[in-house]
């Protein structure tokens, strides 16, 4: 991982990456038609998919699919194809507010993947050196800070809709794994400003996110504008859902986890290259064990994490 970091089992040299963006899926009864990028290594068949959900950070296009360019680079180069939508909270799109999701629009954001995998067909129809090269039955999921949550209800995570008292379940099958990155926590520990500008939170259930996922937090992400229990708040994903789950607590590391949602960018307060590569390892490593079960990546990257003289973090699994 690092001169820090036993060397662990890494991906082959990085591949050359094709990148198209925007893939404009139609989307009957959304304020916009989805847009997505769709990062893909240039060569290889049978590519396992990742749907990455970005954050609704401070910048105008981090939080699009314009942003986290360290995850989706890495990730494409090593095998995988990554598919990134711009969700309606985009500041890129400065919807109004007018629809009751709004500003956070935490149901629209999960549908977005949900028709991303109706859609892949098209994906490949408009990607045309793509065509053929999709392996459908391996799926995962990664978000960061909402897009962590968003991840979460793809994963089983419900919610109870504060209009009516109905469970809301998004629960998507097709995906088999998942990857959490500063996701929000329970929903008994908001801050006054969350409580009253994002009261959804409030009734979040991790009891029934039953899919495999590995959350990664960072025990100085303290988040005061959404929680009052501090950096631990973004570990709940993991001890309030069942196993089997593995958490990453990444050391003096805040909510940008070193940088993940973009190349230098302004709003990342714990800028560490040397932390990006641990996510990406790491999230590479579960996600290739998590997708093709034997594969010893994940066990080597736990072990060069944790094995170092001065480590990056710590793992715990479930």
């Amino acid at each position: 991982m690092s001169a820090r970091t036993p060397a662990a089992k890494t991906p082959s040299a990085p591949m050359p990456v094709l990148s198209v963006s925007p893939v404009v899926l139609p989307a009957p009864g959304r304020a916009v038609d989805l847009q997505v990028r769709v990062s893909a290594p240039m060569t290889g068949g049978e590519l396992p998919i990742i749907l990455l959900s970005h954050g609704h950070g401070r910048s105008n296009h981090l939080s699009s699919l314009n942003g986290y360019a360290p995850l989706a680079n890495y990730l494409a180069a090593h095998g995988f194809v990554v598919i990134q939508p711009t969700h309606l909270d985009s500041r890129t799109l400065n919807l109004g507010s007018e629809d009751p999701d709004a500003p956070l629009y935490w149901r629209s954001r999960a549908q977005d993947m949900k028709r991303i995998l109706d859609q892949l067909d098209a994906i490949e129809r408009a990607v045309a050196a793509l065509a053929g090269r999709l392996d459908r039955g391996k799926v995962a999921v990664i978000g960061h800070s909402l897009g962590g949550h968003t991840a979460s209800l793809l994963l089983g995570a419900r919610h109870e809709d504060l209009r009516d008292g109905t469970e809301v379940n998004l629960a998507e099958p097709r995906i088999k794994a998942g990857v959490l990155l500063a996701a929000p926590g329970r929903g008994d520990a908001l801050s006054k400003f969350a409580a009253e500008n994002y009261p959804f939170f409030s009734t979040i259930d991790f009891s029934r996110m039953t899919t495999p996922a590995l959350v990664i937090a960072g025990d100085k992400d303290d988040s005061p504008h959404l929680t009052v229990a501090g950096a631990d708040w973004h570990a709940d994903p993991y001890f309030l859902s069942p196993s089997p789950k593995s958490l990453v607590t990444l050391f003096d590391a805040g909510h940008g986890l070193g940088g993940v949602s973009g190349y230098d960018v302004a709003e990342t307060t714990d800028e560490n290259p040397e932390r990006v590569v641990a996510v990406q390892l790491l999230t590479w490593a579960y996600l290739r064990t998590a997708l093709y079960p034997g594969d010893s990546a994940w066990q080597e990257a736990r072990s060069a994490l944790t094995g170092a003289a001065r480590p990056l973090g710590r793992v715990e699994s479930k």
